[in-house]
C-alpha cells in the first residue's frame, strides 16, 4: 500500500468533512495542477478510501452525508434541466409534496410560475421559495429541524406528511442500488420519505448522475414503487428493466447527451 503523503492525508480529511470534493476545487486550495490532483485521487481511490466519480470522489464512509454546500455545487445545471422537466409533468392547481434536496429545491424554483399549487413540504428552503409567489398556499410539516439543510423530520413530520392524500409528490433520495434500492443517511428522514411514498397519487423521484454511484445505510424503499424517474444519465440496464416491469416512467433530461 502507497504512503500517503501530507497533501493527500489533507485531501482525504476535507473530504471526510465535505462529503465530496471536486478536482477544480482541490487544486485551487492546494495549488497544484488537476493532473497531480486526479494522481492523488486515483491513489486514495486504489486504497478504497475515496470513490472516484466524475469531476471529483466521494468520501468512501456511506454513513455520512455530503455536507450541504457541496450537494447545492453538485451537479447543479443538470439538477436545472430535472427541474424543468418535473415542472413541465405537474400542472396548475395542483396538491404536491416535496421533500428534502437541493434538486427539489430548484423543482420549487421551477414551479413559481404555476397559478393554485397547495406545496407540502419538510423544507423550511423550499417555504423559503414559495415565499416569492402569490400563486401558491404552503404547508410546513412540523418536527425536528435539522440544522445543517432546514431540514423537518421525525415522527411529527410523518405523522403531519399523513393527513394529506396529493397528487404528486416530487422526491429526492441520498443513493440508488443497481437493485432498485432508494437508500439515505437519517433514519427520521427515512419514515417521512416512506409516509410521502404513501400519500400520494403520483411518485416523481428526481436523481442526477451522482445518486447512482453513491450509497447509503438506510432503506426508503423500490424504485419499482414510483411513478416517474427525472434523471440527467441513462441509468444502467438493471435499473431500465426495473422500471419497464414495473411501468415507471423514464424521462433522462438533454444535459446527460452533452
Amino acid at each position: 500500500m502507497e504512503t500517503l503523503n501530507k497533501r493527500q492525508h489533507d485531501l482525504l480529511s476535507l473530504a471526510s468533512q465535505e462529503g465530496y470534493v471536486s478536482v477544480e476545487n482541490l487544486a485551487e486550495t492546494f495549488e497544484v495542477t488537476q493532473q497531480t490532483i486526479r494522481r492523488d485521487i486515483n491513489i486514495l481511490c486504489d486504497q478504497e478510501l475515496l470513490t472516484r466519480t466524475h469531476g471529483g470522489a466521494f468520501y468512501t464512509s456511506g454513513v455520512h452525508n455530503v455536507a450541504y454546500s457541496s450537494r447545492k455545487s453538485l451537479a447543479s445545471d443538470e439538477k436545472k434541466e430535472i427541474a424543468i422537466a418535473v415542472a413541465e409533468i405537474i400542472p396548475d392547481n395542483s396538491s404536491i409534496v416535496i421533500n428534502i434536496g437541493t434538486t427539489t429545491e430548484q423543482v420549487a424554483r421551477s414551479l413559481l410560475s404555476h397559478q393554485g399549487l397547495k406545496v407540502i413540504t419538510n423544507n423550511i428552503n423550499i417555504v423559503q421559495i414559495f415565499a416569492q409567489s402569490n400563486n401558491a398556499e404552503v404547508w410546513l410539516a412540523g418536527g425536528k429541524v435539522r440544522n445543517s439543510d432546514c431540514a423537518v423530520i421525525g415522527e411529527n413530520t410523518a405523522d403531519f406528511i399523513k393527513q394529506f392524500k396529493v397528487d404528486y409528490a416530487v422526491v429526492g433520495v441520498s443513493a440508488i442500488d443497481n437493485d432498485g434500492s432508494l437508500m439515505d443517511f437519517d433514519y427520521e428522514e427515512v419514515i417521512v420519505s416512506k409516509a410521502i411514498f404513501e400519500h400520494c397519487r403520483k411518485l416523481i423521484l428526481v436523481a442526477d448522475n451522482f445518486k447512482f454511484d453513491r450509497t447509503a445505510p438506510m432503506l426508503i424503499g423500490n424504485i419499482s414503487e414510483i411513478d416517474i424517474l427525472v434523471t440527467n444519465i441513462q441509468p444502467s440496464p438493471e435499473i431500465i428493466n426495473i422500471c419497464n416491469k414495473n411501468n415507471v416512467e423514464v424521462i433522462v433530461v438533454s444535459s446527460s447527451n452533452k
